[in-house]
């Protein structure tokens, strides 16, 4: 469903908004108890049969539903989708609140029981959660009771209130229960909802600090907390254990994650070759289209014959032909650009986790690309480190790793629009490099001889050297930031059975059923899913969709 979407929404523009029709008409037809097959929701969508492929597991109904959900604001958010497509009324979150009386919560309820919302560009020219009048007279047509329900609701009276306060205090005075449990607990004796309680628990202590039930949600986290809270999350720890040890509600928990997520964001070093052309109307389709293909086969350069055979396969990665690495270096700049300028319109009062989501997704991409260009010039830094080798106590190994950080530079540093061959670039750098760093090296061990540089193993060095290693900090980074756009569950899972909580322990996934109180199949799913959509995530050869 996540291909589909992605698909979908860089399908011609007058075709997206029948899709999201379509796809709210298929929403309303599924039955959550019944699985459907892929390519019955591709036709239903678009009226193509796809052709015959991998076999791929049913949709469960529950599922697909959600699915269709977050299908249909992906494509809104796709292209310019305004309230004015329509001749119907249509309602954003407020509006719809106030035409039924009832509270915007009220409104987010409706929404996971099965009312269509969609994003939409409103008249003020901000983007909103929209419903259209039909969307809402079919949810009324299929959900009168509740509808009728929320609309019977009546305010706390005093009197209820001041009841709600006096047992919210005698519980925390007697327990340690949190808010969220307290506010369950007085909901289900007072046939009252649980956001009503919580929010009169939390007005109350608003209003009186001095009298506050729970005064520690009326003072700001420290700056250290908030790191603390954000790589806890990072490490696999649920928003919910969170929310209970620092006595907070989940929605706070997510803004800290949301916020830290932002700050990180700010606060990152992102250079980059700016082009005119990144600013051209239609930029994004023409420099994050399909790498240009070679009519010649992938030139291939035979290895030295006395190389170790790791270093011996560096030269089984084809050359880039120039267009092909023009495309590349283009694609790589702009995904900076673009990330770089999405980072500056985050607010750190309002911080939208899809807006973060985004620009990091952009920056995974723009990673990716890069590493793609250093892998097919790794045998360039091989080719100039043999030549400078002498013999000395310095070896192959530290030369090739020395070179290797001033390829990853004049990677960053490259202007592709010159027209110079990026190897061109990169040898001049590289030998630039070895020219100042190899008479220093010999320098300082000419004057620091111990007399046991002579038993280094050079060979055993060469097979343990891996040209793309980096930092075990710098890992954990790239990591967390990739395991950010996954489900918490999917993380979890993840995190648990490859051991990379940071001890190295792992479950198998019979551990992780039980932990999660599911089966081991569902696990197996789960995790073959996150696999998926990391593997889509990371894919180089693949054009990052912009919205």
């Amino acid at each position: 469903m996540g291909d589909l979407a992605r698909q979908l929404s860089i399908g011609l523009l007058r075709l997206r908004k029948g899709y999201i029709d379509t796809a709210e008409e298929l929403l309303r037809a599924i039955d959550p108890d019944e699985s459907y097959p892929l390519e019955f929701v591709v036709f239903r969508l678009t009226g193509y049969r796809p052709a015959a492929g991998a076999e791929v597991e049913a949709l469960v109904g529950e599922h697909l539903r959600e699915d269709l959900q977050t299908l249909i604001l992906d494509l809104c958010d796709s292209f310019d989708y305004s309230v004015g497509s329509y001749e119907e009324k249509v309602f954003d979150t407020d509006a719809l609140a106030k035409h039924f009386s009832v509270s915007t919560k009220t409104i987010q309820r409706w929404r996971k029981g099965g009312l269509v919302a969609r994003r939409m560009v409103f008249p003020d020219e901000k983007r909103r959660v929209a419903f259209l009048q039909r969307s809402v007279d079919a949810f009324n047509a299929n959900r009168p009771q509740q509808v009728e329900r929320s609309k019977q609701f009546t305010q706390l009276t005093p009197t209820e209130r001041q009841e709600v306060i006096r047992r919210a205090k005698r519980m925390a005075n007697f327990t340690e229960c949190a808010l969220n449990d307290v506010a369950k607990r007085i909901a289900a004796k007072l046939d009252r909802s649980v956001e009503t309680v919580r929010y009169t628990i939390r007005n109350h202590d608003k209003l009186h600090p001095a009298e506050a039930i729970f005064p520690q949600l009326t003072d700001p986290l420290d700056d250290v907390t908030r790191q603390v809270i954000y790589r806890s999350f990072l490490r696999g720890v649920p928003v919910s254990v969170l929310a209970d040890r620092y006595k907070r509600t989940r929605g706070s928990i997510y803004r800290v994650i949301n916020e830290m997520r932002a700050r990180h964001l700010l606060a990152m070093d992102l250079d980059y070759v700016y082009n005119e052309e990144f600013e051209k109307n239609g930029a994004t389709d023409e420099l994050l289209g399909a790498a240009p293909q070679s009519d010649k086969p992938g030139r291939l350069i035979k290895p030295p014959k006395d190389l170790p055979p790791y270093l011996a396969s560096l030269y089984k990665v084809p050359l880039l032909e120039r267009e092909q690495e023009r495309h590349l270096f283009r694609k790589y700049n702009y995904l900076k650009y673009l990330a770089d300028t999405l980072r500056k319109k985050i607010d750190l009062n309002h911080v939208r986790m899809s807006e973060v989501a985004r620009i990091e997704a952009i920056l995974v991409q723009a990673s990716a690309v890069k590493n793609q260009i250093i892998r097919a010039n790794l045998r360039l830094v091989v080719s100039i480190a043999r030549k400078h080798l002498t013999g000395g106590p310095q070896g192959l190994f530290e030369l090739i790793s020395d070179g290797n950080m001033s390829l990853m530079r004049a990677v960053e540093k490259f202007d592709y629009s010159r027209g110079f061959k990026f190897s061109t670039y990169a040898s001049w750098a590289i030998m630039k490099n070895f020219a100042r760093s190899v008479p220093r090296e010999r320098y300082r061990l000419g004057r620091f001889q111990t007399g046991q540089e002579e038993a280094l193993d050079v060979a055993a060095g060469l097979a343990s050297y891996d040209p793309n290693e980096v930092s075990v900090p710098e890992i954990r980074e790239s990591l967390n930031a990739v395991l950010a756009h996954l489900s918490p569950r999917e993380r979890l899972i993840l995190i648990g059975h490859y051991g990379l909580n940071g001890k190295g322990a792992s479950a198998t996934l019979e551990e992780l059923g039980r932990r999660f109180n599911i089966s081991k199949e569902r696990v197996r799913q789960i995790e073959i899913h996150a696999m998926k959509k990391l593997r889509e995530l990371l894919a180089p050869d693949k054009a990052l969709l912009m919205r």
